[in-house]
């Protein structure tokens, strides 16, 4: 039986607010990069991990937006903020849950396993699919720094090691 509340949710948007404010913590949901798949001036620097109950969670206003959070059992959630240096890149890897993440500074290239490539920049946000397969570059002069927030299984871990995608090399 699902509980019904908002109160997760807020906690979840202040974490963030508070992420992009720049707090720090240590290592807990980018783990250390595959030994296949390796990164380099990737930095995840975790704020806060919790666990929440089953959920479901509303808000709307009137009609013109609405947002629904529903989880089946517990849920990890984990707010990083994670910085890459000038060149630096994430490595190929996945997450078990979603990732939501918002550019704070600077600009990134995502790349999906298909080797098709998105740039965001400051201000933008944009979810990272559960078990999509995916790589975090920074080709630009300019350190990135970007917030995430993850909703995963309990007992999962923050990433996953993937190999390289056949035919696309970054």
């Amino acid at each position: 039986m699902a509980i019904s509340y908002t109160f997760p949710v807020r906690h979840l948007v202040k974490a963030a607010l508070l992420a992009a404010a720049g707090l720090t913590g240590t290592a807990s949901l980018i783990g250390v990069p595959a030994l296949a798949t390796p990164g380099s001036g990737f930095a995840p620097a975790p704020l806060a991990v919790g666990s929440l109950p089953e959920t479901l969670a509303k808000a709307d206003k009137a009609g013109h937006w609405d947002v629904t959070l529903k989880t089946k059992d517990v849920t990890t959630v984990g707010v990083d903020n994670l910085t890459v240096q000038p060149g630096g890149y994430s490595g190929w890897h996945t997450h078990t849950g979603l990732t939501v993440v918002t550019v704070t500074g600077g600009q990134i290239n995502w790349v999906d396993a298909a080797c098709q490539s998105k740039t965001y920049q400051v201000g933008d946000t944009f979810i990272e699919p559960a078990n999509s397969v995916h790589y975090v570059r920074n080709p630009y002069g300019n350190t990135a720094t970007l917030v995430a927030v993850q909703l995963r299984p309990l007992g999962t871990g923050g990433r996953i090691d993937a190999a390289a995608p056949a035919g696309c090399s970054v």
